[in-house]
């Protein structure tokens, strides 16, 4: 098992002429081999770093466009496929099957990613970018990135399921039984393989969704067919922790919420309850985008990026405006 990343035609590899990228392997929580990326921009002094988490069923080539936006900003980028899929080990045999044995297993390994790979092999401050269910590992282990990142900017944050034929409740009902009478292998529902365009909840750019799907046709090793439900158990027990108040005063990282209000994936109203609890938190509604906003029509996609772009590197006067500002809701609330 090689690591090696996989261009196409129209998705090339973002540039970088003079330091170039490094793609590896690191060992997860369980010895499974994850497979990451560090890109470097050629800028004379970086700004910082990156770290991009994926949603479900992507892969670091999925992002090639957005990495080399941050390239031109003079940030490097550091990425990951989460276990299960792209180009890290499978944790099941039926290698489609998107499954997890424990939602604590993201949690260590993005914990190893940030302790062996970016503190040594990248550059300060670090900044993370996270969509949908990378953003929900990236809420639940908030409390503890503090220390080891500046900023955060959570977009489409996967807080509820929506865009099904029965609601969240009954699902994660289906999947905590199947999971309990051993079944949770098993997904609730059939593979149907990828969508047209015409069906897609995903985004309104009709070129960027082929791109996309460019990629795992070239590649059909990357990609993942539906959830298990282990994985749905897993997953919403999380949701279920992270959006509890007492979870989200813990975080005390500066954070951006973006929320396509258009999103059928993961429910407007849901991430907006989630703002209203969360102090280091706030909400930015990207009004009529779908739940994909990096890969979104530009008119969605070009507010997405404007929103990140002013929201990191930032300067250290800023970072020390939002802590102390921070540090006095805390204060007023104890009062």
């Amino acid at each position: 098992m090689t690591a090696i990343l996989h261009p196409t035609a129209d998705n090339p590899i973002p540039p970088g002429k003079v330091h170039g990228h490094t793609v590896s392997f690191f060992e997860g929580a369980d010895g499974r081999k994850i497979r990451y990326a560090i890109f470097r921009s050629d800028a004379a002094v970086a700004k910082g770093t990156v770290v991009v988490l994926q949603g479900r069923n992507e892969s670091i080539e999925k992002y090639f466009e957005t990495i080399g936006e941050f390239l031109e900003r003079g940030l490097w980028v550091a990425t990951f496929d989460w276990r299960g899929q792209g180009g890290s080990d499978r944790i099941h045999k039926v290698t489609r099957r998107g499954h997890v044995r424990r939602f604590s297993d993201y949690e260590r390994d993005l914990s190893l990613f940030l302790e062996k790979i970016v503190l040594p092999d990248t550059r300060l401050p670090f900044f993370m970018v996270a969509h949908s269910m990378g953003a929900l590992v990236a809420l639940s282990q908030a409390p503890y990135l503090a220390s080891r990142i500046d900023r955060l900017a959570v977009l489409a944050p996967f807080v509820e399921l929506g865009g099904q034929a029965i609601g969240h409740r009954k699902i994660g009902m289906l999947a905590a039984i199947a999971t309990w009478f051993g079944f949770g292998f098993l997904p609730l529902t059939r593979d149907k393989g990828s969508l047209p365009f015409s069906r897609n909840l995903l985004t309104h750019d009709p070129a960027r969704f082929a791109r996309n799907t460019g990629i795992t046709e070239a590649q059909a090793a990357l990609a993942l067919g539906p959830p298990s439900a282990r994985w749905l158990h897993e997953t919403f027990k999380a949701i279920r922790r992270i959006t509890r108040q007492e979870h989200l005063t813990q975080i005390r990282v500066p954070t951006i919420l973006l929320a396509p209000t258009q999103d059928r994936l993961v429910p407007y109203r849901a991430m907006e309850a989630l703002a209203r609890n969360f102090r280091a938190g706030h909400l930015i509604p990207i009004d009529g985008a779908r739940h994909e906003l990096l890969h979104e029509s530009d008119l969605y996609r070009a507010q997405a990026i404007a929103a990140i772009e002013a929201f990191i590197p930032g300067n250290a006067a800023d970072l020390n405006e939002d802590i102390a500002a921070q540090g006095t809701m805390e204060a007023t609330a104890e009062q």
